[in-house]
């Protein structure tokens, strides 16, 4: 009896799911390499100093512990003596009021001159550039320069005043615990207009003109137009605008130390400047810890925000 052997041709199936895996494994590991450096760099250079600065928020740290190397844990000492202390709470109201202030000011005006600027007239390039030397001009640059200006005796602001005999005698702008916030915030507004302003007309110049000849037709009004046109289709660059401004004015220090020191009277200090003393000018690292995760818990709620807002906006179906 003869058997003859039939060979089974393999299945074509089979042939093709196995070349189609090896290249999707060489393609996952083609993007995790491309994101290992990324995700690196943020264990390094973010995520190693946060973990960190909050270890040193329970320990006992001192500039001899840059020598010894001993900073035992205490608990929540550093925690306690920072809610306890009157300069932290303070400094609290002080920083929302400095930050909320500054965004209201800086947003309305940039957006009011992002407007103004989006109709094109001649010399609007020059004028636009001209607005933009207050945010290219170092921050602490821009501080002394006010400083001077704003002094009770001798400032060119308090001169002019008293010269128009708009009042009868100098306004003590730094130098009165009552106005010394708020001329912190004028100088903070006239920083961040330009920043406001270039992103919003940016925005604005994306807005299809077509959508405006058919408000028009439809015979809407300029203010009408900007409520329920302009204002909707912005809704993003705002977003980004607000949240970061929040993100950037709430740690604000450079403006504070050499605009005030935190003065008169710390009627100035912010979170930024309480942990700069903490740190720098009492040597209590522990506590200079503390408020700085304040400022990080509080500016992470800001960027979840962000995060959340930029999906709702980006997302799928926008």
């Amino acid at each position: 009896m003869t058997v003859t052997a039939t060979s089974v041709p393999a299945s074509p199936s089979a042939g093709t799911a196995t070349a189609k895996r090896a290249p999707g494994r060489r393609g996952s590991l083609l993007r995790w390499g491309f994101v290992a450096p990324a995700v690196l760099y943020m264990l390094v250079f973010f995520g190693y100093p946060l973990v960190r600065n909050v270890t040193m928020s329970f320990q006992h740290y001192t500039p001899r512990t840059y020598f010894t190397g001993e900073a035992p844990f205490n608990g929540f000492d550093n925690w306690r003596g920072v809610f306890d202390n009157p300069l932290f709470t303070g400094s609290l109201g002080h920083t929302l009021v400095f930050t909320f202030g500054s965004l209201l000011g800086q947003f309305t005006i940039g957006l009011a001159l992002a407007v103004f600027f989006s109709r094109r007239f001649r010399l609007s390039g020059v004028v636009r550039a001209v607005l933009l030397l207050p945010w290219l001009v170092p921050m602490v640059v821009s501080a002394v320069i006010w400083r001077k200006l704003l002094d009770q005796d001798s400032g060119v602001l308090n001169t002019l005043l008293t010269n128009l005999h708009l009042t009868s005698e100098p306004v003590p702008w730094l130098s009165s615990p009552s106005i010394a916030l708020m001329s912190a915030i004028l100088v903070n507004i006239w920083i961040g207009i330009p920043f406001n302003m270039v992103i919003l007309y940016g925005g604005l110049q994306e807005i299809p003109r077509d959508l405006y000849e058919a408000a028009a037709l439809d015979g809407a009004g300029a203010w009408r137009t900007f409520r329920s046109l302009t204002l909707p289709l912005l809704r993003p660059v705002v977003t980004v605008v607000l949240i970061l401004g929040f993100m950037s004015t709430v740690k604000i220090l450079d403006l504070i130390l050499a605009l005030t020191g935190g003065g008169p009277a710390d009627s100035t200090q912010t979170l930024g400047t309480v942990t700069y003393q903490l740190s720098f000018q009492q040597m209590n690292f522990g506590q200079g810890a503390v408020v700085g995760n304040v400022l990080i818990l509080v500016s992470a709620v800001f960027a979840v925000l962000y995060l959340r807002a930029n999906r709702t906006d980006f997302g799928p179906g926008k």
